[in-house]
């Protein structure tokens, strides 16, 4: 594997020093029921910068979405902590946004309201979240479509509308588990392109989990590359790209090409999702 793979050489954002945005610490997750226990995650350690990048890939029902329920809160551990902005997560997490595959809109209000019911269920000032609601419709390109209901709006517009509700309350960070799953092709990469965009200008960390190795690798600044269940980190991934990425441009790169080969061969697969 040839070095520039693991050498990062610039940063979208400033690292901070002290602890990590998030710390996933020698978690293992197992399930039991009356016919069998089931290890979900074994042994899962890996830390996120604060305003990092950080994409998971691997196998169907290797623990990847799992792994985004212990950051949220929403499953405990077997084993192992979970700690958010350095404090341990021991319950449901309200400081975080998330984005999952379907956006999930209300379809009787409009994509505004829709991205205030973030707002309303926070008791945010009601000024505060209107002029943030703007900020992020002119953000994601949303202008004009304000007041349009979710069956008026295209599935890549309806989840710019799911992604603006996720951000509106500024969390420091952002889950996302397989977002763009449901497009279609040119709808995938337009989302791709804007949300790499939308992360340099917030700064916010992200975990996404993806099938897509291409989408990994176009967005993130390491790469966790899981194993079969009980899914394991095979191996971390620094891809080696600049901050600011062209996506014509970077397709054709040395370091994405070889970072998808190499993730490619860890997965056992010549498409593992593309």
């Amino acid at each position: 594997m040839p070095n520039d793979v693991t050498v990062r050489k610039d940063s979208p954002v400033p690292r901070e020093a002290g602890a990590p945005s998030v710390r996933i610490d020698g978690v293992d997750v197992r399930f039991r029921s009356k016919k069998r226990d089931v290890t979900a995650l074994r042994e899962v350690s890996v830390d996120v910068a604060m305003g990092e990048f950080v994409a998971i890939v691997g196998p169907s029902g290797c623990g990847k979405s799992t792994l985004l329920k212990l950051v949220a809160g929403l499953l405990a551990p077997s084993r192992g902590e979970v700690r958010l902005q350095g404090e341990r997560v021991s319950g449901p997490r309200h400081d975080i946004g998330y984005v999952f595959q379907r956006a999930a809109l209300l379809e009787w209000r409009s994509a505004r309201r829709n991205i205030l019911l973030q707002a309303e269920m926070r008791k945010m000032p009601a000024q505060q979240a209107r002029a943030r609601a703007c900020e992020l419709v002119a953000m994601t390109g949303l202008e004009g479509f304000e007041d349009a209901y979710p069956h008026e709006l295209s599935g890549g517009m309806q989840q710019r509308v799911a992604l603006c509700r996720a951000l509106l309350h500024q969390p420091p960070v952002l889950l996302m588990d397989e977002p763009f799953g449901a497009l279609d092709a040119l709808t995938r990469e337009q989302m791709n392109i804007e949300l790499h965009r939308i992360w340099r200008e917030t700064g916010t960390t992200i975990l996404l989990v993806t099938h897509s190795i291409a989408e990994a690798v176009y967005l993130a600044d390491r790469v966790v590359v899981m194993s079969p269940r009980p899914g394991t980190i095979t191996e971390i991934i620094d891809v080696g790209l600049p901050a600011r990425r062209d996506y014509a441009e970077t397709m054709g790169r040395d370091e994405f090409r070889d970072a998808t080969t190499h993730i490619r061969g860890l997965l056992g697969t010549a498409a593992a999702g593309d």
